[in-house]
């Protein structure tokens, strides 16, 4: 089988994202030539990007690296990964990461990102969220140590700030974040995680490294995860309006995804042992009432409205109580990242890799 298949066909806009975060940042890839990564939650939005990163420099800078894809659904990953059907450079490996995991090859990387992180499992499946963070994280630590593998890095979050002390929000500021309301069934289990991958580095020397997403959209993300951004795009790519059912006035900071999968990989390829990295776009702050706005007003001809109605309460639905989350992103840029792509910039390339 040929590690470039004839039938691979990645969307332009994708292809140009790839393009630009393996020759724009210092990205020392040389350091995976020929290593094996593995990568748990591979279908998910973001680790999908990172084994996307991986095919692409085999395809464009012969660097011979195996993906072991680590997977729960087998569906989901057939239909995101359908265009690299029958590629040697990538194993894809099903399984629950809550449980231990058999690899019959030498892992030289981990890269842990299950994760349930849509907040509409935080109610309808608690215990499954927290899993992974925790069961799972402590059984692929164990793999690393097995394999004594020369990176691990985790997804963390930046909900592990709770209500945070100070904004933007520094790697040290955090704030209040209660353990017995259900929605910290999420952030206090990606605290854990953390705490597992200082834990294993201390006493087994194991090279964690953590990273702290802040809201991050782009091209593959799901357009039902729950999420407002997620659900404006699908409201643009449909012609609808786009419907609040808040006062709107919340503000979030949004990361385009290309801008923080190079910090990603930089932090797993040059950041240092035991550490956490916030990973966001301070300059891409913005009410979510604006960006609704924002987002509709970028295709005028459309005729896109905003407008406000009543939340129907949903058990299913748990809100977020924090008004205001930006990243103080001193110490990513300390290792050469900081992220390009405008907020306009990176809404109109999302919505538009959804359209053929």
């Amino acid at each position: 089988m040929k590690s470039k298949p004839e039938n691979a066909v990645r969307h332009p806009i994708v292809t140009a994202d790839l393009e630009l975060l393996t020759s724009h940042y210092s990205i020392p890839w040389q350091e995976l030539s020929g290593k094996s990564v593995l990568i748990t939650g591979a279908s998910g939005f973001l680790a999908a990007y990172m084994v996307e990163t991986l095919l692409f420099l085999n395809e464009t800078q012969q660097l011979n690296a195996t993906v072991i894809a680590v997977f729960r659904n087998r569906n989901a990953l057939a239909q995101r990964f359908s265009q690299h059907s029958n590629r040697t450079d990538l194993i894809c490996v099903e399984q629950d990461i809550s449980f231990p995991l058999q690899v019959d090859q030498k892992v030289d990387f981990i890269i842990h990102a299950a994760s349930q992180a849509s907040p509409k499992y935080y109610a309808t499946d608690p215990v499954g969220t927290l899993s992974a963070n925790t069961f799972g994280t402590a059984q692929l630590l164990e793999l690393a140590r097995t394999h004594q593998v020369e990176g691990f890095l985790y997804f963390s979050s930046a909900e592990v700030y709770g209500e945070a002390a100070r904004v933007p929000t520094t790697e040290k500021d955090y704030g209040y974040l209660d353990p017995l309301e259900i929605r910290s069934c999420y952030a206090e289990s990606k605290r854990i995680g953390e705490n597992m991958c200082v834990s294993w580095h201390h006493q087994y020397g194991v090279p964690t490294k953590i990273v702290r997403p802040f809201h991050t959209y782009g091209p593959g993300m799901r357009l039902d995860d729950g999420r407002v951004y997620a659900d404006f795009v699908a409201d643009v790519v449909n012609g609808r309006d786009i419907v609040l059912k808040s006062d709107g006035l919340t503000r979030r900071s949004f990361c385009y995804l290309a801008d923080a999968i190079a910090g990603f990989w930089l932090v797993l390829l040059s950041g240092a042992n035991a550490q956490a990295y916030n990973i966001g776009n301070p300059d891409g702050e913005i009410s979510i009432r604006d960006l609704a706005g924002l987002v509709a007003g970028l295709y005028p001809e459309k005729h896109i409205s905003v407008r406000f109605e009543q939340r129907i309460e949903s058990v299913g639905y748990l809100p977020s109580q924090i008004s205001v989350t930006c990243p103080d992103i001193t110490l990513a840029k300390t290792l050469g990242w900081s992220p390009i792509t405008s907020i306009e910039n990176g809404f109109r390339k999302t919505i538009e890799s959804y359209q053929s």
